[in-house]
């Protein structure tokens, strides 16, 4: 078995229409269902998923870019969608990472982000589960 090196802690109540709220505090979210018509404002999972799947990416392409030797500057965005499954009619998601690097060329763009797709947690827990599309950008 892996070593731990941390555990994170969330608790969510009445799933998509409920609330999501981590051990310490930091994360205290309404959530919503956007296809939903309502006022209420909120966040989803896909949302959060977005936000952890662009952050960890956008860290193992620093790591990648590291090792290689090369300096860059990166921002990366992960599109997280809610997909209707015409397999089984339930539903799936689907993910975008448009990652925009600087001090490199788009060769080199493509490759650190395949090298980061093959390292960063968040692609080793979805590869094979869910579509994910890289779109690297050399800017």
């Amino acid at each position: 078995m892996s070593k731990v090196l941390f555990t994170s802690h969330a608790t969510a109540k009445s799933g998509r229409s409920g609330h999501v709220r981590s051990d310490d505090g930091l994360i205290d979210l309404d959530l919503v269902m956007p296809t939903e018509k309502s006022d209420k404002k909120g966040s989803n999972p896909e949302q959060l998923f977005a936000a952890a799947y662009s952050v960890c990416f956008d860290g193992a392409l620093n790591l990648v870019a590291s090792q290689k030797k090369k300096e860059i500057d990166s921002t990366t965005t992960a599109s997280v969608s809610f997909l209707k499954d015409p397999d089984d009619g339930g539903f799936k998601i689907a993910a975008t990472l448009t990652v925009e690097i600087k001090g490199v060329s788009q060769e080199e763009a493509e490759e650190l982000v395949e090298a980061a797709h093959q390292v960063c947690p968040y692609s080793k827990a979805t590869r094979g589960n869910i579509d994910v599309e890289l779109k690297p950008k050399a800017v």
